[in-house]
C-alpha cells in the first residue's frame, strides 16, 4: 500500500461549524494511524507571529558564542545547547553515533518565583534561561508569546483527537489543563556531514503531539510505511504535525510514533520553531480505555509525564555534556 502525508484543513473545527469535528477526527484518526505525520492548514495561529518567532531565532543564534554559552543549558534543559553535542542517543530507527549538526534553545512554561512546582525544586519545572534585555532586547517577550500561542491552539485541537479516539470531546481537558510544552529554536546552517550524520538524526519525538511551522528550507524527512525516506510537502503558512512516544504509548501503540530526520541544508541556513505539547508534569500515563481489549492488553506500564521526562532527557540531552564548552 502506498501512504503519502495527508493535508488536514482544521478551518471549519476552529469554527466550530456542524459535522466538522467529526470530520476533522476522521482525518486525524487516519493520518495518526497509517503515516504518524500531516500537514495542517487552516489554522488561526497569526502569520504575523510566526515570522517574528523565526526572526527572533535568527536574531538568537546570530549572537556571538560567548553570549550563547553564557545561556548554556541548565539542569531543567532549558537554555542553550551547542552544536554538535547532542543527538537522539537512544533510538531505536538509527544507530545514532555522532552528534548533531544544529543547535538549539529550549523554553519551557514560564513559572514565577511563587508557582508550587518551581518552589518544590524538581527538575523540568524550574526556570527558563534568558538573554538580558540589553544583549537581546524584547527576546523573552516575542518568545513567550509564541508559546503561549501555540499552546492554546494546540490544546484546541485535543476534542478532535480524543473523537479519533473514540473518546468524550472533553476527555483530555484535565490532563493538559497546565501542559508541559517544549519550544525549541533550532538553527541548521549549511555545513557539510560526515558519514551517518545529520543535521538531526533519525529519530522519534518523546512527547505527546508536535507542531512544527513549514519554512521553504527543505530537510525535514519523515520514514513512511514502505521504510523509505520521504520530504515532508512544502504548504505556506502550513504546520508539520506528527505524534509522539507519550501519544503511541497512551494510545498503546494505535496512533504512530513515527521516524523522522533532517537533513543539512544546502548554501542557506535553516531556522525551525517546533513546539513539543505534553501533558501536565504529573499525568498519569497510562492504556486509554478505547485503546485495549481482550486480544490486544495493554502494553506498557502506567508511567507519570515527569517520569518519562527525567527518563528521555538523561539519556539524550545531558547538561553535562556542554559544560566544557567555551567560545
Amino acid at each position: 500500500m502506498t501512504h503519502t502525508i495527508p493535508v488536514v484543513d482544521v478551518a471549519d473545527y476552529l469554527a466550530g461549524r456542524p459535522g466538522a469535528l467529526q470530520t476533522t477526527a476522521r482525518a486525524l484518526h487516519d493520518a495518526l494511524t497509517t503515516v504518524g505525520f500531516l500537514v495542517l492548514t487552516g489554522h488561526d495561529v497569526p502569520q504575523r507571529l510566526i515570522a517574528q518567532t523565526f526572526a527572533e531565532t535568527r536574531r538568537l543564534h546570530d549572537l556571538p558564542m560567548a553570549d550563547k554559552l553564557a545561556l548554556r543549558l541548565n539542569e531543567h534543559n532549558n537554555g542553550y545547547m551547542a552544536m554538535g553535542r547532542y543527538a537522539v542517543w537512544t533510538s531505536d530507527v538509527n544507530k545514532n553515533d555522532k552528534g548533531d549538526l544544529n543547535e538549539a534553545f529550549f523554553i519551557k512554561r514560564e513559572r514565577g518565583p511563587d508557582d508550587p512546582l518551581r518552589r518544590s525544586g524538581r527538575r523540568f519545572v524550574g526556570a527558563n534561561v534568558w538573554p538580558d534585555e540589553v544583549t537581546l532586547p524584547k527576546f523573552r517577550q516575542r518568545a513567550l508569546e509564541y508559546a503561549d500561542v501555540m499552546d492554546t491552539f494546540a490544546r484546541r485541537t485535543l476534542p478532535a483527537v480524543a473523537v479519533a479516539l473514540d473518546l468524550p470531546p472533553d476527555w483530555f481537558e484535565q490532563a493538559f489543563q497546565q501542559s508541559q510544552f517544549t519550544l525549541r529554536l533550532s538553527h541548521y546552517p549549511p555545513v557539510a556531514a560526515d558519514a551517518n550524520q545529520f543535521g538531526i538524526a533519525p529519530h522519534t519525538d518523546s512527547n505527546f503531539m508536535t507542531f512544527l511551522a513549514q519554512t521553504d528550507v527543505p530537510g525535514l524527512q519523515i520514514r513512511m510505511p514502505s521504510g523509505d525516506w520521504l520530504d515532508v510537502p512544502y504548504i505556506p503558512g502550513s504546520f508539520a504535525v506528527n505524534s509522539g512516544d507519550m501519544m503511541r504509548r497512551w494510545t498503546n501503540g494505535r496512533f504512530k510514533s513515527t521516524p523522522h530526520r533532517a537533513l543539512p541544508p544546502v548554501g542557506r541556513h535553516r531556522y525551525a520553531i517546533p513546539f513539543f505539547l505534553g501533558p501536565q508534569f504529573d499525568w498519569m500515563i497510562e492504556c486509554l480505555p478505547t485503546c485495549a481489549g481482550p486480544d490486544d492488553p495493554p502494553r506498557w506500564e502506567p508511567i507519570t509525564y515527569a517520569a518519562w521526562q527525567e527518563h528521555w532527557y538523561d539519556a539524550n540531552y545531558d547538561p553535562k555534556a556542554q559544560k566544557d564548552l567555551v567560545a
